[in-house]
């Protein structure tokens, strides 16, 4: 995947890509003391459009305030203009957008207060980041030997970027096991989320996810419990445990970056037919429409670039 781009956002300015750099004794780099965010421009008949934007950004600027920071340098409406310029000066039809805020100066005696805040914007064209096959087929998961943050361990809430050392052990052991994707547990043991995705469950025609309590509260799972319910589908939030799982007549994921993707199999159970359900499918297409503007319902969440 290349992730090269002509210019990176750089604390209120453009610099070119080569440019965008920070010291090694960067304090985030020694203890992930950063947070970002995950986001995507697609094309549409107007041009390149951000999807929920404005949800985006206000997000990155409550997890920098949810982790710490007293004085943030940017607004919210200032990270989203400066996303905005960024894809523009790219010239990308379609690209994922990576905003970072972290801590930088002092902070080595690991106080917030003693560093500042700094925030980069990069973007690069990325097209699926599951493969087009996961689409149609689904993927395979199991259920991760690592728990899910425990919520008075780390702030659940904020995508701070030392959480997903978490996700990483979780996910590389699960693709070494030969599985595609990690589901974590919660410390209670229910099921909180993925590696990088937010799960549903389809039952009886009911379309059910964890509570919100142990997982990152995504801006795609919104979007889809928005569409699913908008289709006339029961949505609720509900303890989920393992065996639901492999008793569900659907399973999906869903995230920036995955999109919506079935599960077919889970710890070498097949998931109803084996293959993404019906009810994943039509709530997938429904979503790719609403992010390349062709569905009027959903035009509010598209913020067009040009």
């Amino acid at each position: 995947m290349g992730m090269e781009s002509k210019f990176i956002w750089k604390n209120g300015e453009l610099v070119e890509f080569e440019k965008a750099t920070v010291h090694m004794l960067t304090a985030a780099l020694h203890y992930g003391a950063a947070v970002f965010e995950g986001i995507r421009a697609y094309k549409t008949d107007k041009g390149p459009a951000v999807f929920r934007l404005r949800e985006h950004s206000e997000r990155l600027i409550k997890s920098a305030e949810i982790f710490g920071f007293r004085e943030l340098p940017f607004t919210a409406e200032q990270i989203s203009t400066g996303i905005k310029d960024t894809v523009r000066a790219n010239g990308f039809d379609e690209c994922y957008i990576r905003p970072l805020l972290y801590l930088t100066g002092g902070a080595w005696n690991l106080n917030i207060d003693a560093g500042k805040a700094e925030v980069m914007i990069a973007v690069w064209e990325w097209k699926n980041y599951l493969g087009e096959e996961a689409l149609a087929k689904g993927i395979r998961a199991n259920i991760s030997s690592y728990t899910r943050h425990h919520p008075n361990v780390t702030m659940t809430k904020a995508k701070i970027a030392g959480n997903y050392v978490n996700s990483i052990l979780a996910k590389t052991e699960s693709e070494r096991l030969g599985f595609q994707e990690a589901i974590m547990l919660d410390p209670q043991g229910y099921i909180a989320e993925c590696t990088g995705e937010n799960l549903f469950v389809v039952k009886n025609g009911r379309v059910i996810t964890p509570s919100t309590a142990p997982v990152l509260e995504g801006i795609t799972r919104d979007s889809i419990a928005t569409i699913a319910k908008d289709l006339g589908y029961t949505v609720l939030e509900a303890p989920v445990s393992r065996d639901q799982l492999y008793n569900a007549d659907e399973v999906f994921v869903c995230g920036t970056a995955a999109e919506v993707i079935g599960l077919s199999e889970i710890d070498f159970r097949k998931i109803g037919d084996g293959k993404s359900g019906k009810i994943t499918r039509e709530i997938q297409t429904v979503y790719h429409d609403a992010i390349r503007g062709k569905n009027k319902k959903y035009e509010a969440w598209c913020d067009h670039v040009a």
